[in-house]
């Protein structure tokens, strides 16, 4: 007789499959972005005010700006903002010596605008003192620890012109790097990025990364900026996507293109890493977008259901639903890997579900209920 967490367990991996069937199907209907000619968008000028959110990042922050000039586009037409969020070490310093030698370089302090007591979400007030401070028509965000391609600006550019939209989502990725934790994170990181594009692309959940999107400032203000979530540590990029996508007639976009794609460092310990991803699923029980929320619910009860069998020594049901599970990610992975170039690294997939599955409970919960650590402080 079949018991009733064989159902639940059937269930689940059901609703699971028909998830990740439906982001597959979303995601191969995704065609590269397909630039317009020069003649046609050389008489268009958008102008970009690039801003970086900069915290303690004094090894990074230099190669961020030098691959932020080196883009195939017109000095005359963007700048870059950094604001330092009361750094302690020379970031500040750093950005203020290449200001020196650049025009279109520029820091701001967000010590000149607030008390550190006076301030929730340090990040979207540094975006919003920024923005208040940008010459550009179009903001793009990133973030300190990145390097962006040569024809970043350029995309983006003519993007804008071919889309009209108020607000781009891109890709990201990590470096990739001969590490366990690397590869770990790359693999996690690849499903996250491939959901986004298949969402966000077939105009379905609100989701993007601060590392790599775009938004026009005429559109954040009219929208309020992040006022009404401004008190939430997190969520700069997708509570500000989804205000943009419920008020301004859904004009969101994806740039999907090799060439846009930003590389950003992974985590190097993984205290780090149980930190972020606890900062990420902090603001869950926040979204307003009520797809993601059940699309979380239903993911973490499908990992927790794993644990429920380990714990209850059902391991013939566990492994056949731990094979399942792996065929049904590697399905959709398949695509978004050949995508960011990383399909040899699919080869160390299943070795890491028990770990992958641990860590998914783990950050899940804490996140709703635990205090973390980020960039030395603690947040709620």
């Amino acid at each position: 007789m079949v018991s009733i967490l064989e159902w639940v367990v059937a269930i689940l991996t059901l609703l699971y499959a028909g998830l990740l069937f439906t982001y597959r199907y979303w995601y191969h209907r995704l065609r590269y972005f397909e630039p317009l000619p020069a003649a046609l968008t050389s008489s268009h000028v958008t102008s970009f005010s690039i801003v970086i959110p900069a915290r303690n990042e004094s090894a990074n922050i230099k190669a961020c700006i030098d691959s932020i000039l080196a883009q195939n586009y017109s000095k005359a037409c963007f700048e870059v903002i950094v604001i330092d969020d009361f750094s302690e070490d020379d970031t500040a310093f750093i950005v203020s010596s290449m200001q020196a030698l650049h025009d279109n370089v520029r820091l701001l302090k967000l010590s000149d605008f607030f008390k550190q007591e006076e301030i929730q979400s340090f990040k979207k007030k540094a975006i919003e003192k920024a923005v208040l401070h940008a010459k550009g028509d179009w903001i793009i965000t990133t973030d300190a620890d990145c390097t962006v391609p040569p024809n970043w600006l350029t995309l983006y550019h003519q993007y804008i012109i071919k889309e009209a939209p108020v607000f781009v989502a891109a890709p990201v990725m990590f470096i990739p790097e001969k590490t366990v934790l690397n590869t770990f994170q790359v693999l996690d990181f690849l499903a996250l990025q491939g959901i986004t594009a298949a969402a966000v692309g077939a105009g379905k959940h609100s989701m993007s990364n601060g590392a790599n999107l775009a938004f026009e400032k005429s559109a954040f203000i009219a929208v309020g900026g992040y006022q009404g979530v401004d008190q939430i540590a997190s969520g700069d990029d997708m509570f500000l996507m989804h205000k943009m996508k419920k008020t301004l007639s859904n004009r969101i976009g994806y740039l999907f293109h090799p060439d846009a794609i930003v590389l950003t460092k992974a985590m190097p310990r993984w205290k780090d890493l149980i930190m972020q991803r606890i900062r990420w699923s902090s603001k869950a029980r926040f979204y307003d977008d009520q797809s993601i929320f059940w699309v979380l619910l239903l993911v973490y009860l499908y990992n927790f259901i794993f644990l429920l069998l380990f714990i209850m020594g059902q391991f013939p049901l566990l492994w056949i639903s731990l094979a399942f599970k792996t065929f049904f990610e590697l399905f959709f992975l398949e695509g978004v890997s050949r995508f960011f170039k990383l399909q040899p690294t699919l080869r160390y997939f299943v070795l890491f579900q028990p770990l992958h599955i641990a860590y998914t409970i783990i950050a899940g919960l804490f996140g709703q209920v635990k205090t973390y650590t980020w960039k030395g402080r603690r947040v709620k």
